[in-house]
């Protein structure tokens, strides 16, 4: 396995991971009584939270629904597939070597 394949697998697995933890960060909205500070909710937040912050002061909340998750579960979802679906960049440029 080359170092592309390696990197192509960790980014792979990069945005399929934070894609799923901004899934679960739309359903910590519907409970607003967790405690973000606590485990095993900050294990969600932590890694989120950066990528939420500066797109909160971009987009703001609609009728007091934060947003801001669906959107980076869209835009994960589309990095992952333009770069590494079956006709990805990534993966088209490794099959040619």
């Amino acid at each position: 396995m080359s170092a592309a394949n390696i990197a192509s697998w960790i980014l792979g697995l990069f945005l399929g991971l934070m894609t799923f933890l901004f899934i679960f960060r739309i359903v910590l909205t519907w409970y607003p009584q967790a405690d973000l500070n606590r485990l095993p909710f900050n294990l969600i937040v932590l890694p989120t939270e950066p990528f939420l912050a500066p797109l909160r002061k971009i987009i703001p909340s609609m009728g007091g629904v934060d947003i801001t998750p669906i959107i980076l579960v869209g835009v994960f979802t589309l990095l992952r597939e333009i770069l590494l679906g079956q006709q990805g960049l990534i993966t088209m440029a490794l099959a040619n070597h």
